[in-house]
């Protein structure tokens, strides 16, 4: 008997410990069945992570590399560097890459917009290339500033060899990289101009044709789903990564190494199920929403508006309020004249008593101070 107490205690302890360095996070793993080898479900918000399956482990993902590559392209166009309406003309290396493909014909030149969409939309190598040449001069510098730009995203398993995600022994990423890098790619609302797109077709400087089909089924088939990436080689079986949005939340899944295309969407909609079936979001904090009123001292409003500087929401179970606080540290009142944009304080957002995040209260205009006149006018008019 004192054997199995000695036992029982031992299970609570290791249970304690689990439970305390996150490890509930797992629990999700009887409730979805998921047989790829990795596979990851993650709020787009918060980033707080709802299932993950060998999350980390680096495995060759395919065409999935082509999501950096979007995003490298989408961030030339917000810089200024790069028009949708720019000509590019593609070389016979970027013309003869093979696997899916658009079908460019080398040296003519294509609207960056065409070359874009076709990424997006059939995964093309050809127009991955053909973008990779005109942003960098060569895939090689291009794959150079990938593997930056990843390392700025925090994706510390993955290190990228070309821009198409054909197969290369060194090429490898993860589940958790993959939902990282598709988060940072649905922030940009171009993006969702092509993403979902069904069907399309590409005219050729020459005239001819070729059509374009989204090689992410789930756009279609699946409501909310608004963006994605497949993938899909011998080495690295089928993978998908996925965002979808309903109501106020939005997921974004990834499965990588699935046995076949039907089971990678089959699995990134279980998760997709699981997340909006067993979750809802929390708006904690926003920016358009009155966080707190502060009192003003000699100035020409006696107290002001604060606003949170920017939105703060939080996924949690259904039903549960998961143990959420916001408290507010503010001075009792500031000095005028302040402006618009001041930082007066901060909004802590706590978990069970644990500071998870801290949101800066800022002025939405600006507070003139009295002056001598609006004093005798005060003064005056208390008379």
């Amino acid at each position: 008997m004192k054997r199995i107490a000695v036992f029982g205690i031992m299970l609570c302890i290791l249970a304690t410990t689990f439970c305390a360095s996150g490890f509930q996070m797992t629990m999700a793993s009887s409730e979805v069945q998921i047989t790829s080898k990795s596979a990851f479900l993650m709020d787009y918000a918060s980033g707080q992570i709802l299932y993950a399956k060998n999350e980390k482990e680096h495995l060759p993902v395919a065409s999935m590399v082509k999501m950096m590559t979007i995003l490298l392209t989408l961030e030339e166009i917000d810089q200024g560097n790069l028009s949708l309406d720019d000509m590019i003309t593609t070389s016979e290396n970027a013309s003869g890459m093979g696997g899916s493909q658009v079908f460019i014909d080398p040296y003519v030149e294509y609207k960056a917009e065409d070359l874009l969409k076709s990424v997006i939309v059939s995964s093309a190598n050809d127009a991955s290339v053909a973008l990779a040449e005109h942003i960098s001069g060569s895939e090689n510098a291009f794959v150079v500033k990938m593997n930056e730009r990843a390392e700025e995203l925090g994706m510390a398993d993955t290190n990228y060899v070309n821009c198409t995600g054909l197969p290369a022994p060194e090429q490898y990423s993860c589940a958790k990289d993959s939902a990282l890098l598709l988060k940072q790619v649905a922030e940009h609302e171009l993006y969702h101009k092509y993403s979902t797109i069904w069907m399309d077709e590409l005219t050729h400087p020459s005239g001819r044709k070729t059509e374009l089909v989204n090689t992410n089924r789930l756009i279609r088939y699946y409501e909310g789903c608004d963006g994605g990436k497949t993938g899909s080689t011998n080495e690295a079986g089928c993978c998908l990564s996925a965002s979808a949005k309903r109501k106020n939340m939005r997921l974004v899944s990834v499965v990588i190494g699935a046995k076949n295309s039907q089971t990678r969407f089959n699995e990134c909609s279980s998760l997709f199920n699981y997340g909006f079936a067993n979750f809802e979001s929390k708006n904690l904090l926003s920016q358009n929403e009155v966080a707190k009123e502060i009192a003003v001292n000699k100035g020409k409003v006696d107290s002001i508006a604060v606003y949170p500087s920017e939105d703060f929401s939080v996924v949690g179970k259904k039903g549960e309020d998961g143990g959420y606080s916001v408290d507010y540290n503010l001075p009792s009142q500031i000095n005028a004249p302040v402006k618009s944009g001041d930082v007066v304080g901060k909004a802590i957002v706590s978990k069970n008593g644990e500071v998870i995040k801290e949101v800066d209260l800022v002025m939405r205009e600006d507070v003139q101070k009295l002056s001598f006149k609006d004093c005798l006018d005060h003064i005056t008019q208390k008379w």
